[in-house]
């Protein structure tokens, strides 16, 4: 039997977007260093997407508090985004965030220097490779991810919504289009990130102050999507396309969209003007139990 061709179908009839456009174009931000003033904790910081949120965060007047497991990675980051911003404050922290203790650490570390959290980007991830069932896979490999990605999106809001909560300020967990995809051998992936946003609702539910969303960030080529095997035609965003959508998703624009599944591929100004109305009448981009017609 042949396989299903590989694509999302369970997405928004809007204008999609690959790279930065005009309603994300960050220049405007970068130039009235918007975010000064602003502490943004961004875990998974030492490569790929959050490296690049990293930096953006950093050009719009951030102060950044970064955590990865890579002590020698983030002091990579942290010299990259001092060369090209020379005085943003930026304090890194060596965190595996499956690690309770190392989570609360490197949070009320950045309390301790900065003084506050106003933004909590959870980006750091794990995906297995996309070659075998799971019956044929590791049972601890398979665990390994659903820990990284749930797990660890749980220990950061655990311990910094108090003072997202201070601040009324915005939680994004990095989610995938695999959160909406059934797709045979990532299920480890897969229910992962879905879980990841049912999270992300029950989050809005019980913190009605604080903004919180699950982004699809686009399919990027990083490390983390080539080690899936995942088909390379797809790989065709930019990695500035989720860092710029994060800088107006933070921006209080787009406060409506909160609790809520987004993807950066989606055209901001399209999904506003022409679904904004339909999203909150009828509570969509929330996870529903598709149920038949009378």
């Amino acid at each position: 039997m042949s396989e299903p061709e590989f694509k999302n179908t369970e997405d928004l009839n809007v204008k999609q977007r690959h790279d930065v456009y005009p309603g994300t174009d960050p220049k405007p931000v970068y130039a009235s260093k918007a975010y000064r003033g602003k502490v943004v904790l961004i875990s998974g910081a030492s490569r790929g997407i959050g490296e690049e949120i990293s930096l953006t965060y950093a050009r719009a007047g951030a102060t950044l508090s970064l955590l990865a497991r890579s002590t020698e990675a983030l002091a990579s980051v942290k010299d990259s985004i001092v060369k090209v911003v020379p005085d943003a404050r930026v304090e890194v922290f060596k965190v595996d965030v499956t690690k309770p203790l190392e989570v609360r650490a490197a949070v009320e570390g950045t309390i301790e220097k900065f003084g506050k959290i106003d933004i909590v980007i959870a980006n750091a991830g794990k995906a297995e490779r996309w070659n075998k069932h799971f019956t044929e896979q590791d049972p601890l490999d398979w665990w390994r991810t659903f820990e990284v990605n749930v797990r660890g999106v749980f220990n950061l809001a655990h311990f910094a919504v108090p003072h997202l909560k201070a601040t009324k300020g915005y939680f994004v967990a990095v989610s995938s289009m695999a959160a909406q995809i059934r797709w045979p051998y990532m299920s480890a992936y897969g229910t992962s990130k879905h879980a990841l946003g049912r999270f992300v609702e029950f989050i809005g539910l019980e913190q009605p102050d604080l903004k919180v969303f699950a982004l699809h960030p686009g399919s990027i080529k990083t490390d983390m999507a080539d080690e899936t095997g995942v088909f390379p035609e797809v790989l065709i965003d930019s990695l500035q396309l989720p860092a710029t959508t994060l800088l107006r998703l933070t921006s209080g624009s787009m406060d409506w969209l909160s609790s809520r599944y987004v993807s950066s591929t989606w055209d901001l100004d399209d999904l506003e003007k022409n679904w904004k109305t339909k999203i909150l009448s009828e509570n969509a981009l929330v996870s529903k139990l598709s149920l038949p017609s009378a």
